[in-house]
């Protein structure tokens, strides 16, 4: 099983919870599990976050499409799903049309197309205003958690050398 990560993960990891000064061992994680196949995001993602211009863009630039991996045909094929489900719901036409411009559009699409599980912090929400990631897993039948569901699901482990 495969994750892939939301970019406001990177991002709240880097502002709160996993800063790279205090918490390298969050970073290490994720680079030893995306090269144990586990953990990706997609190129969307990656571009959203080099844009930042900041230490996160420059860990982000350093994966490259390893990491960040770009849409293939069948992720193309399964737009096409997400797109249907999000124009056959009762959202408002600014909120649809919102969604296909943005990176979670194609990172569902992508999890769709390769059963891996979506990893955000958004929350589900009965807006028709704006779609939400998990409320387009939950109708597309793809699974979403929270990062610290994937860490303890992962068994991740952070913890303290003997000599710190």
């Amino acid at each position: 099983m495969a994750y892939l990560i939301d970019s406001d993960v990177f991002i709240r990891a880097k502002n709160l919870h996993y800063g790279f000064d205090f918490c390298p061992a969050f970073w290490e994680w994720l680079i030893e599990k995306n090269c144990a196949g586990v953990v990706f995001s997609i190129e969307k993602v990656g571009y959203e976050i080099v844009e930042g211009d900041d230490e996160l863009s420059e860990w982000a630039e350093a994966r490259g499409a390893e990491f960040f991996v770009p849409p293939d045909a069948k992720t193309m094929g399964s737009l096409r799903a997400v797109s249907n489900w999000a124009t056959g719901q009762n959202y408002e036409p600014t909120a649809v049309s919102t969604f296909l411009q943005l990176a979670d559009y194609y990172l569902v699409g992508q999890a769709l197309a390769s059963g891996w599980i979506v990893v955000t912090h958004e929350i589900p929400s009965p807006s028709i205003r704006k779609i939400k990631i998990p409320d387009a897993c939950l109708g597309l039948g793809v699974t979403c958690m929270t990062p610290y569901e994937m860490l303890r699901r992962e068994r991740a482990r952070f913890v303290l050398g003997i000599n710190s």
